[in-house]
């Protein structure tokens, strides 16, 4: 058989990641490729984790990219802060507060399972019984911006339930990062991660992190090696740390950390508040749309994220065909619903550069004529 050079169609990404790339990213990829260890680059990565710090709103010294998607940065926050006996309590509303209880137990810890509807924020009464009901509890895990249903947590509370029993927060902001309101040092997170695919609209395959003085004292203070030789703290950070001289650890994406260095300036050019703001009015603006062709919310309005639009499908509309032929013919991409709520939603973004007035007009036109067609 040939084989031909790929190239991929145009599409708009309304799905729940990745998003749309900014052409001023794509453009950084391209690039000439350098060594990860030649001083340009290795001041390119102190401009990268300066612009990170801005981006989490954090003066943390352990801020970096993992050179890896974001469910690496979940594994590198467990595995680092989570040692063979822990107790854990994860907070599941969705999907991926139960990819946390695999880390946990992978990690070898227990994982004490709180439990709330998809759809629902995290609650923090049943939060706060958990840690009252397991005083040895070390840590608290939970996800900001559940991007399986749509649902924003309440971090600043839940995080000062874990301290006030003594526990590390760890924090899922995958979806959360440069969409909705986060401060990692005023809100006291413990430990963060984050991808590079949703907010940021740089290409997938990188997550930022960031770990708090409180973290790293655990960190430095274990009694097993943290499980993971790839993703251990102790040995990243002499690759990410500050100053000319670094060791060698692996060999960096370079030019994926070209991508993320230009999605990051424009993060700062735009302003991170500005930023929270713009995904927030393109939010109300599909809602208007969303609601006049009769399609209704799963999350209550007070809980929804705006950059991650999880709907109920109308009567009679097929959930496949319908997501095909607005990839067919619309060149548009939106999401399924997944687990509990497959084949029953779809999850619409509008993350990054994605989230503007020209992609909500084709969303809304689109799924209209879907609609009449039925």
């Amino acid at each position: 058989m040939t084989q031909n050079t790929f190239y991929p169609p145009a599409r708009t990404l309304m799905g729940p990641g990745p998003s749309d790339v900014s052409p001023r990213v794509l453009q950084a990829l391209s690039r000439p490729t350098i060594g990860h260890l030649d001083p340009q680059f290795i001041d390119l990565m102190d401009e990268i984790k300066s612009l990170l710090q801005y981006a989490f709103q954090t003066e943390n010294t352990l801020t970096m990219p993992i050179s890896a998607p974001g469910s690496a940065g979940m594994e590198a926050c467990f595995v680092n802060l989570v040692e063979p006996g822990d107790k854990v309590i994860v907070c599941q509303n969705g999907v991926f507060g139960g990819r946390m209880k695999e880390n946990v137990e992978r990690c070898g810890g227990q994982a004490i399972m709180v439990m709330d509807d998809w759809g629902s924020p995290v609650d923090p009464g049943k939060v706060e019984e958990a840690l009252k009901s397991h005083p040895d509890a070390r840590v608290l895990a939970f996800v900001h911006a559940e991007t399986s249903t749509g649902a924003s947590s309440d971090v600043k509370t839940l995080v000062e339930l874990a301290h006030r029993h003594d526990c590390l927060a760890i924090v899922d902001a995958v979806t959360s990062l440069a969409g909705s309101e986060l401060r990692v040092d005023a809100w006291d997170i413990d430990a963060i991660y984050s991808g590079t695919q949703k907010c940021l609209s740089c290409v997938p395959g990188i997550s930022p992190v960031s770990f708090n003085e409180r973290a790293q004292q655990r960190i430095a203070n274990r009694t097993h090696k943290v499980q993971s030789w790839f993703l251990d703290m102790n040995l990243i950070m002499a690759y990410w740390g500050k100053g000319a001289k670094r060791a060698y650890h692996h060999t960096a994406p370079v030019n994926a950390m070209y991508a993320l260095h230009e999605s990051l300036l424009m993060v700062q050019e735009e302003g991170l508040e500005n930023a929270w703001q713009r995904h927030y009015d393109n939010h109300m603006k599909l809602r208007t749309g969303l609601e006049a062709l009769g399609i209704q919310f799963v999350v209550d309005e007070k809980s929804r994220l705006p950059q991650l639009n999880s709907v109920y499908i109308p009567e009679g509309v097929d959930d496949a065909k319908a997501r095909s032929r607005l990839l067919e013919t619309y060149n548009l991409e939106i999401g399924a619903g997944l687990g509990d709520l497959a084949g029953k939603v779809w999850r619409i973004g509008l993350m990054g550069y994605a989230s503007k007035a020209e992609n909500i007009a084709l969303c809304i036109s689109a799924l209209k004529e879907i609609l009449a067609d039925r």
